[in-house]
């Protein structure tokens, strides 16, 4: 239960320092109350009515007047710009610090090519008098 806990908790954290630093834009399109056309990416689309009315240049300028309820909206969310370190300032002590992490980290995953056993050229020590005949212990 500690352990899922620990494991919530930790990606949780992950998620909020993730979407605190990041920042995007939505472009939304309305025409009237309805919403048209919306992008995370790209500029969106504007109306179709607006495209007809263009084409045609007689009642453009009627349609206009009437059907000028079309509007487009943008919302920015700005993430966080001060939780951005410059790795070419840091000291002496620091650098060193990070340099033996990455080594150590490396190492964890390295694996030995086969399978070492420090105690293959020892032998037992000689058995002199059976213990468990002297304490009287057996399993059953």
């Amino acid at each position: 239960m500690k352990e899922a806990f620990r494991k919530i908790a930790s990606l949780s954290m992950a998620f909020i320092v993730l979407f605190s630093t990041m920042s995007f834009s939505v472009d939304m399109h309305y025409c009237g109350d309805h919403l048209v056309d919306f992008s995370f990416s790209q500029k969106v689309d504007t109306c179709i009515m607006k495209a007809e009315m263009t084409e045609s240049s007689s009642a453009c300028t009627v349609m206009e007047m009437e059907m000028d309820c079309c509007s487009d909206v943008e919302i920015v969310f700005e993430g966080q710009e001060d939780l951005k370190v410059s790795f070419d300032q840091l000291s002496f002590d620091q650098q060193v610090f990070v340099a033996s992490f990455v080594c150590s980290y490396i190492d964890l995953f390295e694996g030995f090519d086969e399978n070492v056993v420090p105690f293959k050229d020892y032998s037992p020590p000689p058995l002199i008098r059976d213990i468990q005949i002297l304490d009287q212990t057996f399993l059953i």
